[in-house]
Order: C-alpha cells, then structure tokens, then sequence
C-alpha cells in the first residue's frame, strides 16, 4: 500500500537515504534552488519519475508540501537484532531508545531527529497504542526517520528481557519521587533509554523492568516536561558523556 511523504527536506531525506520512493510530484512554477536541485538530481540517478502537477493537486494531498510530494511504499520496520548489532560494528557500548506507547506524531518525529543528531544506535517502538513511522512522524523528524533503524515489537517488556540478555542496561526516564537526578546517572554503560506515554508515561511491566529509573529537576511553576523535551536533553545528556568519559 502507497503512501505520501511530502515537504522538500522530507523527501530529499528520503532519497539521500536511499528510501523506496515509487515517484515524486512537483508544483509546476516552483523555483528549483537548493534542495529542490539536489532532489531532483537524486531522483534521476535512482530512476525516480519526477512529473510536474497543478499545486491544487498537492494542496488535495497534504497541507505545508512546499511544492513537493512524493508517492511511497510502506514503511519496512528493522529488526531486533539488526539494532542490536550496530554497536558492535561502531565498536561502542549500546545506545538505544526504546518508546512505551507515544502517541503523538510531533513528539515521536522529534525523537527520531534528535535520537539521529546524537548517533542511537536505533528505536524501538511498541505497536500497540502508539504511533508508528507515518509521512507525518518522516516530516516532523526533518527525515531522520530515513537513517535510523527503527524497529515495532508486539511486546516492549519482553523484548527488555531480551536486550538484558544482550547486557543492556534500562535506564527509564519517568518524573517518580524514587528515581534519581539526571546528572548523576552513569550513560556509559551499554544502555537503553526508555521514556513512556504524554499521558501515563511508563506502563507498570516497563517500569518494573527497569534497572534504573531517572527524573529532570524543575524548578519553575510547571510540574513537567513533554516527553519529546525530556527525551532530548537526557538523549544529549548520555551522548556527551559518553564522549567525554565523565
């Protein structure tokens, strides 16, 4: 089944990395400058059809397309064990994120974009009640979503046995008077990162499964952050020191 990925950083994203695109519409009159030129350069060298359509076609299709739309197959999840195996071939400890039913597209795309930014070595997602990789999640993550392995498993809490069996450490980020700060958590360890829900955060199993759990500080009036915010600092958080050993 075809779907749609439309927006010009999306789609040229997509074909950096090397996505099955079926073929890609563009507004006819539409300047091609930057990005559009490397597009459509891309587009030929891989055998793409590029065909020029009214805006108001597109405008049917997809609000905010930026003149460019492209026809897509469905998006093809990685497995366990092709996330698992990144590590070992960059020579580093694990790096993982794993999503306990997040719902919202936004949150979820700018996960994936900063899960990217910071080198995860992939996602993993829970398939039930939560989003999957939709044009949407493609566009919100600036096509980020294009160079990750992503994978969706039927079960987050069992496939936590089997990255423990793999000695993975899971460290969930949950705002929990027993979890502790942040900035003292060891990210150096092989490590999984786990944040839950907008709503519930992490489901019971999850969070019983956890060898650590950790909390952001606040210290303004508001109680909390969106899971995409809190998800970014801890990610940077881990990545940097990992880089600096401290």
């Amino acid at each position: 089944m075809s779907d749609y990925l439309y927006g010009r950083h999306a789609v040229l994203e997509a074909l950096r990395a090397g996505s099955v695109i079926e073929s890609i519409m563009i507004a006819r009159g539409v300047h091609t400058r930057g990005a559009l030129d490397e597009l459509l350069a891309l587009a030929k060298s891989a055998n793409v059809p590029v065909r020029g359509v009214a805006r108001d076609e597109l405008d049917r299709i997809a609000r905010h397309h930026q003149g460019v739309v492209a026809r897509i197959g469905e998006y093809t999840y990685a497995e366990i064990e092709e996330v698992l195996a990144v590590a070992p071939s960059r020579g580093e400890p694990a790096f993982l994120l794993l999503l306990d039913s997040v719902q919202d597209p936004q949150n979820f795309g700018t996960l994936l974009r900063t899960a990217e930014a910071v080198g995860v070595d992939g996602v993993i997602i829970a398939e039930r009640r939560a989003v999957g990789v939709t044009p949407t999640v493609v566009k919100a993550s600036a096509g980020a979503a294009h160079h990750l392995k992503i994978a969706r498993v039927t079960n987050l809490a069992r496939t936590i046995e089997e990255l423990k069996r793999a000695n993975i450490w899971i460290v969930g980020v949950e705002n929990v008077p027993e979890a502790q700060d942040f900035s003292r958590m060891d990210f150096k360890m092989p490590l999984a990162l786990v944040l839950g829900s907008e709503g519930a955060g992490l489901g019971r199993l999850v969070r019983e499964k956890c060898d650590f759990l950790i909390r952001l500080p606040m210290w303004g009036k508001v109680s909390s952050l969106n899971v995409a915010v809190a998800g970014s600092i801890v990610l940077y958080a881990a990545r940097g020191q990992r880089m600096t050993g401290d």
